[in-house]
């Protein structure tokens, strides 16, 4: 029989990975830690299962700019351990989406979005503050800049700089490249994000551990 073990609490789960065999992996927030410190966990004993979660941590540290954390589990943080648990989830989401043993990039600063017909840029200012522009300059694609800045807000849990719609800035000034590169494609549309994953979510619930041994 199957063991559960306490890792703190359960905040992302893929609930049927479909680069490894359809298993359970989960993303945990470490209790009575300073900031945030996150673990990504499996009860399921399918040969391979740590090379997978090792993969994701992976992923998670490339995609998301986070750091590694040495111990027991497959850890992760981001730096300063900046508490930013919504963006930590889409980190681990878009990790899990990637197949075992594919070489994994950092996501550009810059996307073609339809709506507006025209090319997108976020531009880093220092201190972690970051600019979205467009190639092209009119009221449409002010309004769609404000949109997708207040998108990447959403996703990352950054705030709008200073009462200036189009930028946005992080926590303790720190910036990161990575992440903003990583959610600007899903803050294009923030809606159809969230409702694809509330949909994904119900597919499936996280097995007791005994019901994984195979």
């Amino acid at each position: 029989m199957g063991l559960t073990i306490n890792l703190g609490r359960r905040i992302e789960l893929v609930s049927m990975d479909p680069h490894f065999y359809n298993v359970s992996i989960s993303l945990y927030r470490r209790n009575s830690c300073p900031g945030l410190e996150l673990i990504i966990h499996s009860y399921s004993h399918k040969p391979g299962i740590n090379e997978r979660i090792e993969f994701i941590a992976e992923a998670m540290a490339v995609l998301g700019g986070m750091e590694k954390v040495p111990g027991e589990y497959q850890s992760l943080r981001f730096p300063k351990s900046l508490d930013l648990e919504f963006a930590a989830k889409r980190v681990f989401l878009e990790a899990c989406k990637c197949p075992m043993n594919t070489e994994i990039k950092i996501r550009p600063l810059n996307v073609f979005d339809k709506k507006c017909q025209s090319q997108v840029n976020v531009v880093s200012l220092g201190k972690g503050i970051y600019k979205v522009r467009t190639d092209e300059k009119n009221d449409r694609t002010a309004r769609r800049i404000s949109a997708i800045a207040a998108g990447l807000v959403k996703l990352s849990g950054a705030s709008i700089f200073n009462g200036h719609p189009d930028s946005v800035v992080f926590p303790q000034e720190q910036s990161n490249d990575a992440l903003v590169g990583l959610l600007l494609i899903r803050a294009l549309n923030v809606r159809a994000v969230i409702r694809a994953e509330e949909d994904a979510s119900t597919r499936g619930v996280l097995s007791a551990p005994s019901a994984q041994n195979n």
